[in-house]
């Protein structure tokens, strides 16, 4: 019976879509399903949801046990799927955005780049590493599915510092094409496409149709498009630098130094960026949550629809040997020629009973691979704060991070980072 553990169980409708797509899949129907949070109200909810789902979808088949023993729950696990947060929305969140705003420093979503994002991977990488050391004790051989952000600074530390199998899994390629063209009004049909960079900001490199690029009318619609609307930020890169990414405006609006400046404040009108925006969304998300799981609980006849989520389809494919393609985050073993090797990249993967298989790029578009060095730069920085616990390299990051460092002056980012260091207290480890 193949074992898969879900780290963070108590992420109640995520942990639905990804074990219920499990168990709507032939190959997985089977399996053992373990299930870990340390909130121990939330996971004896998501057990309740998913234990209906197997009775309705999947005839009982599957095995689902929760644990609060996290090796247990580990223990002889084949997949592991890690959709954890560290710290939460309160107090960890509220604090990264709070004492920024204190400096005069706006974030829209702050989990991937900038202030909140170094923070947020300092406080999750040790226990990353933790799940790392249980598992080469009683899973060596598993694969780590990570859905967790900073997702390229966390894959990296797991490839870094652990033997672990690990690849990192994002939203944003599956519906990045489709998103562009639904809001062009263009048809979705039929289109192929070619994406590569780095999480968050790769790039839809080819866009075509029966062998036609899609990008000249692509590019004229998006000049035409009636505003405002919630995609001007990444209209506006297309614009300049001639590509569309894949992760959100309000995303990327706070990875580049053009979108949010204290001194063009109209530059936020202009671009309908969100400030503040994880914060509203965290809030209104709970509140919606609570809500929900109360409702599937209640709910004794809760059924699924298999999802888009790469999670079931990558052990589906190891399970089968039948190939199956993902956007994945992976080391850069010569696969973006002109990023560096030690980044994390997502690129094209094959997936088999081999494993998680990357496919070369070669060069992206100069202007292209130049933003995503900048982002990289703080990445890796922040990977080595966490490795060496030296608090020099969270300056360093955080210096270097493009729009942290558009904003303020050397003395101010590293008072910045101190004041972070403090507020955060235990939840960070010790740094020298």
């Amino acid at each position: 019976m193949i074992k898969i553990a879900f780290m963070g169980a108590g992420s109640t409708i995520f942990a639905k879509n990804v074990l219920g797509d499990v168990m709507l899949t032939p190959a997985l129907r089977d399996s053992e399903i373990a299930l870990y949070d340390i909130d121990y109200k939330r996971l004896k909810e998501s057990e309740v949801i998913l234990n209906s789902i197997n009775k309705n979808s999947n005839s009982n088949r599957a095995k689902i046990i929760a644990y609060s023993d996290r090796k247990e729950a580990l223990r002889g696990a084949k997949y592991v799927v890690n959709a954890i947060q560290v710290g939460g929305y309160e107090p960890c969140t509220v604090t990264d955005f709070e004492i920024a705003k204190k400096y005069g420093l706006r974030q829209t979503i702050g989990d991937t780049l900038g202030i909140g994002g170094i923070f947020r991977a300092l406080r999750t990488i040790p226990v990353l590493l933790d799940f790392a050391k249980d598992m080469e004790e009683v899973c060596p051989d598993a694969w780590f599915l990570n859905y967790t952000n900073p997702m390229s600074i966390l894959t990296g530390a797991m490839l870094r510092g652990t033997n672990i199998k690990t690849v990192g899994l994002c939203h944003s390629v599956q519906v990045c094409a489709e998103h562009l063209l639904k809001g062009l009004e263009m048809e979705g049909d039929n289109v192929q496409c070619k994406i590569a960079g780095i999480n968050h900001m790769a790039w839809l490199l080819e866009v075509t149709r029966n062998g036609e690029s899609l990008y000249p009318e692509i590019k004229k619609r998006a000049l035409q498009r009636e505003t405002p609307h919630g995609d001007m930020v990444r209209y506006e890169i297309m614009k300049q630098f001639g590509y569309y990414v894949t992760e959100s405006s309000e995303h990327n609006a706070e990875y580049m130094p053009y979108f949010i400046k204290d001194k063009y404040p109209e530059l936020i009108e202009k671009f309908n960026i969100p400030l503040d925006e994880y914060p509203r969304r965290c809030i209104a998300q709970i509140k919606a949550w609570e809500q929900m799981g109360k409702d599937l609980v209640s709910n004794k006849n809760v059924e699924h629809k298999r999802t888009t989520e790469y999670a079931s389809y990558i052990m589906e494919a190891m399970e089968t040997d039948i190939p199956y393609k993902i956007g994945g985050n992976v080391l850069n073993d010569g696969l973006i020629t002109n990023l560096p090797k030690d980044a994390i990249v997502e690129v094209p993967c094959l997936v088999d009973r081999s494993g998680v298989t990357p496919c070369y790029v070669g060069e992206l578009p100069p202007q292209l691979a130049a933003l995503n060095r900048n982002s990289i730069n703080s990445q890796l920085l922040t990977i080595e704060a966490a490795m060496t616990g030296k608090k020099e390299y969270i300056y360093h990051a955080a210096l270097l991070d493009p729009h942290t460092s558009s904003e303020l002056s050397i003395d101010d980012i590293i008072s910045l980072c101190d004041d972070l260091i403090e507020a955060h207290g235990d939840w960070l480890p010790k740094f020298l």
